[in-house]
């Protein structure tokens, strides 16, 4: 069985689940996990098999000195070594943002490279790159990309069409791109627990705190639900930098949102398990960033939960709009709190679409399917070389 040599400087987010269960959904490459060093209290990397380039804590000056060697694109010796005796046959970075980091060592293991673009790496404008809003290291993060799609060896995968689009417009040549969905496990994320219509009339949100996500809308739209439906409910999960404003806000507006902060995938499933409506009220952030397409989106509705979104990718490939859920504009209001109420009120919408959900997901987003997808394009990938 061949070997795939799976990316990523820190290992894991919790935010990065995705990464972890396509790791362990791959049938007909043997995939080893590569890292610069773990996050701590981060994901559980049972069941893996892991590598990690940076054993030790960094030290100070050994942190500038990697900052060096970065800069001038000359690889650390021994992460080169290291990686050419896993004797691998493709290596796959997730984010481009990695992808520039690793790029001096992958290249001299002279394989192939698959670089996924995830969201923030592609979405973000270039100059808030540029001019060093997100920092002085990172100004030189689209010029470094560029280059590194010029590469003949190297190759992009995008998370959504909308990604693959905006890769395209960052000018990326669309031949070098491959849309490839993450999917979902769907022995985890199936339908459970009593009817849609049967539950309280509650409404869910998963995701980060951060501007992207669109928390404000969704509260402001339930303090609308609240005023013509008092027994509607808002559980938000998830935490984040906007979390103090978020509870400020439900504060000033007089509405009682059950804030829960991260949990685990146990509790995203039971708290799926009792809900009447799923929300994801993505918008475009200041600086660009946006939406790729919204896992938890994809786990509400192979749990047979009607959905509402206006995130970028998902409310054009990840729901089916008037079937599984709505999709409705970003910041819209007022039809974001009409389309909630009318899925909390309407017994027989919200029947159909729970009814209509988990066969849409299981067509398109089956995770042991879309992985086997991406095998196939290994397979390609390695037969050119």
């Amino acid at each position: 069985m061949r070997k795939v040599l799976v990316c990523k400087c820190d290992l894991l987010q919790y935010s990065e689940t995705f990464i972890r269960e396509q790791v362990l959904a791959y049938a007909s490459w043997k995939p080893v996990l590569i890292g610069l060093t773990k996050v701590p209290s981060g994901l559980p990397l049972d069941g893996l098999d892991v590598r990690l380039l940076e054993n030790a804590a960094p030290t100070f000056f050994g942190t500038m000195y990697r900052r060096v060697l970065s800069e001038l694109n000359i690889p650390a010796s021994h992460s080169v070594a290291r990686l050419r005796r896993e004797a691998a046959s493709l290596v796959h970075v997730h984010f481009a943002t990695d992808a520039v980091i690793y790029w001096p060592i992958v290249r001299r293991l002279n394989l192939p490279v698959i670089v996924t673009l995830h969201g923030y790496d592609i979405n973000i404008h270039r100059e808030w790159w540029e001019r060093g809003f997100l920092g002085a290291r990172a100004r030189r993060y689209p010029k470094r990309l560029m280059s590194l799609s010029r590469q003949p060896r190297v190759h992009f995968v995008a998370v959504s069409e909308a990604i693959k689009q905006r890769a395209i417009a960052y000018e990326i040549p669309s031949d070098r791109i491959d849309v490839h969905y993450i999917g979902i496990d769907l022995r985890h994320f199936h339908s459970s627990g009593p009817s849609v219509i049967a539950r309280r009339p509650r409404i869910l949100f998963v995701g980060r705190l951060v501007e992207k996500k669109g928390g404000e809308f969704l509260i402001k739209a339930y303090a609308r639900v609240r005023s013509k439906l008092p027994e509607a409910e808002l559980v938000m999960v998830g935490d984040g930098p906007l979390f103090p404003q978020l509870v400020t806000l439900a504060s000033k507006l007089n509405v009682p949102v059950q804030f829960l902060g991260s949990v685990n995938a146990i509790e995203v499933k039971r708290q799926i398990d009792m809900a009447r409506v799923f929300c994801l009220p993505s918008v475009t952030a200041e600086n660009g960033d946006a939406e790729g397409l919204g896992i938890a989106l994809l786990e509400a509705q192979a749990c047979g939960v009607p959905v509402v979104t206006s995130a970028r990718g998902g409310a054009t490939e990840g729901i089916v709009d008037g079937v599984t859920g709505f999709a409705f504009p970003e910041r819209d209001i007022d039809i974001l709190s009409a389309r909630l109420l009318r899925l909390l009120v309407d017994e027989e919408l919200a029947l159909s679409m729970s009814r209509a959900g988990p066969t849409f997901i299981a067509e398109k987003f089956d995770i042991r399917h879309c992985t086997r997808s991406l095998e196939r394009l290994y397979d390609a990938m390695t037969q050119a070389k």
